[in-house]
């Protein structure tokens, strides 16, 4: 029996397994592009990197003058005044907030765990600045457990457009991808849409004369 054409017209069921795989293809090396030597740094840089490129979060925090040569345990980003903090990560953008964040989180993990960044999901979103897109990165990326897929602006807009999801809240994108995503995907896969989104699927203008999937995307300009 020949096997059946797939459209974009097609059943998301029935599209998205081909869709992953020639993704999967076309992006074999994606991963995460931030720097980090354990959890605590992890989670510290997965903060930074909100409205903030890879690149830019990992010459902030990296180098012998970097942010994780001076503040190297939970307690260090709270012996500092708020404002020195502040000025450290200025680059990253959005400094005021991220600094509450990481100083409320930081507490936390004090007073909370120890000083040790958790480890489980129910844990990590107790922390100040953490929602479920950080820490499932966090939990995948430090600990080798994963418990979802990390939404953040790439993953929704591709997500969308491809069909896969019509919701916009980044939790419920996550749950609609759990359900189309084979378990054993769900790590790399987050960073495979993360790389369409930046080099294809752009915001606002796809580049769909390109695109691996144009054929199978519903949103297709081509």
């Amino acid at each position: 029996m020949a096997k059946k054409r797939l459209t974009r017209e097609s059943p998301v069921e029935e599209r998205a397994p081909e869709i992953i795989g020639i993704l999967e293809g076309t992006y074999p090396d994606a991963n995460g592009a931030l720097k980090f030597t354990n959890p605590l740094e992890m989670l510290i840089s997965t903060i930074l990197s909100a409205q903030c490129t890879d690149e830019r979060v990992n010459m902030v925090t990296q180098g012998p003058k970097g942010l994780f040569a001076k503040y190297r345990k939970p307690e260090d980003y709270l012996k500092v005044p708020e404002s020195e903090l502040a000025a450290d990560i200025r680059p990253t953008g959005f400094f005021n907030q991220k600094t509450k964040s990481i100083r409320g989180a930081c507490a936390r993990i004090v007073e909370q765990y120890g000083g040790t960044v958790p480890n489980a999901m129910a844990d990590l979103v107790t922390l100040p600045g953490v929602a479920r897109k950080t820490a499932n990165i966090v939990l995948g990326n430090s600990y080798g457990t994963v418990e979802g897929i990390a939404v953040d602006t790439h993953v929704r807009r591709v997500s969308q457009r491809l069909g896969f999801t019509q919701q916009k809240d980044p939790d419920k994108v996550e749950q609609d991808l759990m359900r189309i995503v084979p378990r054993e995907k769900w790590f790399t896969f987050t960073y495979v849409l993360i790389e369409h989104g930046r080099a294809i699927c752009k915001a606002p203008t796809p580049r769909c004369e390109i695109c691996p999937v144009t054929a199978l995307c519903p949103a297709s300009r081509v």
